[in-house]
This record gives C-alpha cells, structure tokens and sequence, in this order.
C-alpha cells in the first residue's frame, strides 16, 4: 500500500506571531484556507522550492484555551540548515530562545510561540564547536 507523506499539524495561538517565528527558520506561505463557518484558518507553509513538505499552522479564530501548553507529546519539527551558528545567532537576534544550543555544532532545539519543538540540524558535517555556542548552557526543556 504506498504511501505519500502530506504535512504536519500544530495549532497556533497568535497566527501571526506564529507565521513570524516560522517565517524567521526561512519557511514561507505556501497557501491559505479560512473557513468563515468553522471560524478557522490554515495556513501551510514550507521551505522554499519544498511545497511538498509543509507544516500547517491551524489557528482556531475564537481562541484555544489549551494554548500554550507543554507540547513535548507532539515530538518536533526538524529543518536541516546549511549554517547552524547563523541560523541560531539570526533567531537569537530575533528573540527567539535556543533552548539547546549548537555546542557539538551539529543539533540546536527552539520553541515556537506556541512551545512546539524545533530541532535544527547543520547539513553535512558537524561544524567545529565555536563561542558562544560551546560553552552556553542549555536553556528550560525541548
């Protein structure tokens, strides 16, 4: 039976505080869905030239009481870049929190506004360990 991957759902508290910190990774709208009955929008976005792969942000219009919470059941999204230690100094620039920074120059995890795990992962080989990345703590969970 084959199989096509579609995209990954979060739900989104503040659907343009979200798009910002997604849009802050590289990811773009791809397209939009309101339904004015339901009182929702979706809205896919993904890397450039990676329609195929999109993350859906659903955000309920009338609010969703449950957000944020801790959402580690979900797991994470992960986004390969090609320069970690920009990557992170551009979130970091942005305010966003590294919760795990690059110390091995390879892996970083932040949180999006609405506490969803990020993962980060340098392509090709692990970048050398570098200040301040090597020596900064890790930062809550991820």
């Amino acid at each position: 039976m084959p199989l096509k991957y579609l995209h990954t759902m979060v739900r989104v508290k503040n659907l343009d505080k979200s798009k910002a910190f997604y849009e802050l990774l590289g990811l773009r709208e791809i397209r939009r869905y309101d339904n004015d009955k339901g009182r929702f929008s979706l809205v896919f976005m993904a890397p450039p030239g990676q329609d195929d792969a999109p993350v859906e942000l659903t955000y309920n219009w009338d609010g969703d009481d449950g957000l944020p919470n801790d959402s580690r059941h979900f797991g994470h999204l992960a986004y390969e870049v090609d320069d970690i230690y920009a990557t992170c100094k551009h979130l970091q620039n942005n305010g966003v929190l590294i919760n795990r920074p690059p110390r091995d120059g390879h892996m970083a995890f932040v949180r999006s506004p609405d506490n969803v795990s990020i993962e980060i992962l340098q392509a090709g080989a692990s970048l050398a360990p570098a200040e301040p990345w090597a020596s900064m703590p890790n930062t809550g969970h991820w």
